[in-house]
Parts: C-alpha cells; sequence; structure tokens
C-alpha cells in the first residue's frame, strides 16, 4: 500500500486526509499549524517539518491550499514538494487553482521522474468530512487509474477529466456557474418578495418546478447545444424572449436590479436578430458560441440517458 503524505489540513484538507487514513494507508502529514497535524499523528500518522520532507517520504504527495500562491510556493518553492519528490512518485493537487500554473510546474516534476495530477474538488467542509466529494482529475490517465482506489477513499464521485489542466478548468467552470446560478436565484428571490409574494412561496415555486429539478441541464443541453439541433423546440425562441421581457419589466416595476437577467434579455434579442425566433431557446448558445469563438459539441452524449429523470423542458412549465 502506498504511503501518502498529505499538506495542507485545513477545512477541506483535514477531512480529505482523514478519510485516507480511515482506508489504512500509512501516512506523513505536514501544516504550517502543528496543531493541525495532532489527530493525525496520534493516529500513527507521521508528522513532517516542510513539503520536501513529506514528499521524500511517499510515493503519492497530496496538497489542499487557499490558491496559487500557495500552491506554487509548496509545490516548487524552497523546501517545497518537488525539492523531496522520489523518481515514480505521485504529487496530486487538490486546490482550487490556476489551470496554467499546474500546467507549468508539471514539467519541472517531470524532469525528475515524478508525475503530477491536478485533482480539485467539489462538496464543501462537510463532503470533505463525509468522503462526499466530486474529484475532477487532469493528467497522464495511467497515473489517474494507478491511484484511483485512493482517491475514492475520500471522494465518491471521482473522474477523468483529460490532460494536466483539465480538472482546474473543469472546477473553475464549475464553480463559475454556480456562481452565475446564485445571481440569478438572487435576483429572482428578491424581485418575488419586492412584487408581494412571500420568501418562502416563492421559493417552493422555484423549487418544485422544472427549474429546482435541473431538467434544462440534463435534457436540453445534450439534446440541442451538444448535438446543433435546435429544430423541434420544446420553448421557442420567441416565447423566452416574451418571458424574459415580462420579468425584467417587473423588475423595473419594482426597482429590483437583475443583471444576469438584464444580459439574459439582451442575448436573446441578439439570437432574435439572428433569425432563431422559431428554434428551440437553447439557441441562445449559438450566440455565447459566436463571441467566444468555439462551438460546444458533443455528438456522443445520448441525451435520453442524460435525462432520464426528465419528463419536459424546463420552460415548458
Amino acid at each position: 500500500m502506498e504511503t501518502v503524505g498529505f499538506i495542507g489540513l485545513g477545512n477541506m484538507g483535514a477531512g480529505m486526509a482523514a478519510n485516507i487514513q480511515k482506508a489504512d494507508y500509512p501516512m506523513v502529514v505536514y501544516d504550517i499549524r502543528p496543531e493541525a497535524t495532532r489527530a493525525f499523528v496520534d493516529h500513527g500518522a507521521r508528522r513532517a517539518t516542510s513539503a520536501a520532507e513529506v514528499a521524500s517520504q511517499c510515493d503519492v504527495t497530496f496538497t489542499s491550499l487557499p490558491g496559487p500562491a500557495e500552491v506554487e510556493a509548496i509545490a516548487i518553492g524552497p523546501g517545497g514538494v518537488l525539492e523531496g519528490i522520489k523518481p515514480g512518485a505521485i504529487y496530486v493537487d487538490l486546490s482550487t487553482s490556476r489551470p496554467t500554473l499546474i500546467r507549468e510546474i508539471e514539467p519541472q516534476f517531470r524532469a525528475k521522474g515524478a508525475h503530477v495530477l491536478d485533482a480539485p474538488v467539489s462538496g464543501g467542509k462537510t463532503g470533505a468530512a463525509s468522503g462526499n466529494l466530486a474529484v475532477m482529475v487532469g493528467g497522464d490517465r495511467a497515473v489517474y487509474e494507478r491511484i484511483k482506489p485512493l482517491l475514492d477513499s475520500f471522494g465518491d464521485k471521482v473522474f477523468y477529466a483529460g490532460a494536466i489542466g483539465a480538472g482546474a478548468v473543469c472546477k473553475l467552470v464549475h464553480n463559475m456557474i454556480g456562481h452565475g446560478i446564485r445571481q440569478a436565484i438572487a435576483e429572482g428571490l428578491t424581485l418575488g418578495v419586492k412584487a408581494g409574494v412571500d420568501a418562502e412561496t416563492v421559493w417552493e415555486c422555484v423549487r418544485r418546478g422544472s427549474n429546482g429539478r435541473m431538467r434544462y441541464l440534463h435534457e436540453s443541453i445534450p439534446r440541442h447545444v451538444f448535438r446543433n439541433d435546435y429544430d423541434s423546440p420544446s420553448f421557442m425562441l420567441a416565447l423566452a424572449r416574451k418571458d424574459i421581457s415580462l420579468a425584467t419589466e417587473l423588475g423595473r416595476e419594482f426597482d429590483v436590479p437583475m443583471p444576469v437577467a438584464n444580459i439574459s434579455e439582451q442575448i436573446i434579442l441578439e439570437a432574435l436578430n439572428m433569425g432563431l425566433d422559431e428554434k428551440d431557446s437553447s439557441a441562445t448558445f449559438l450566440v455565447q458560441e459566436k463571441m467566444a469563438g468555439v462551438e460546444v459539441r458533443a455528438d456522443h452524449v445520448d441525451p435520453v440517458k442524460a435525462g432520464k429523470f426528465i419528463t419536459t423542458h424546463p420552460d415548458a412549465e
């Protein structure tokens, strides 16, 4: 069984490291706060005095750190993981960090005969403690497969994202979408309350409706966007324009700032100007693709399987 090093025993790291230890992997731990290592040492782990010392004793070394500056310092700075890592060993960064950074770090480890994976996680402090984490892994697939059982010890949704940096890209995209959805919900709830409906009722409407079941994500994107097929609409773009314009009109009536809704309306208007009135409302993706200079396609995704719990398009309710 691999000896596992863990550096960074904060809110996320402590939970993940505890689950690795529960899986009976021998461990070496390090944190800038010595007291953070105490519980692990009490259960048999060895305490190191530097990141380099951890890496020198371990087959796999994890870091869970606040951000890119800390990752760079601990990975390749003085006394860092690179300084101590052995040929054939694996360095895995679990932090939410910059894809460019891990792509710059990886060749330096490769030059020493070591391997690097980026594997940011999603699930929060509670998920880290319970093992209910998504783990998004970038790097050499053979290396990923080699340590998959170790990753499974602290994550219940571990998946391979692609080449080095792909995990970090997926995590940033995931969080960006989450923040956008959160802002849209904030706009909707403040509008509903200011327009005279109590918060609990508005929330129940959102939760019990198709948005609460994320039907759009599960059905419409695989069916329309991935296949570039916006015919046979579940809900026409012209009707979506009507709905969003009524919502922004209500926001103006009650003086509710709604930046996400206003931007959404402008994007719909641009799509209408492209002659997409009778296409599925997902055709707004074509506007974004045009602006971004890239197409989002995945012909192999089966929309039936992707939406096996889905019965209607979100806009249809």
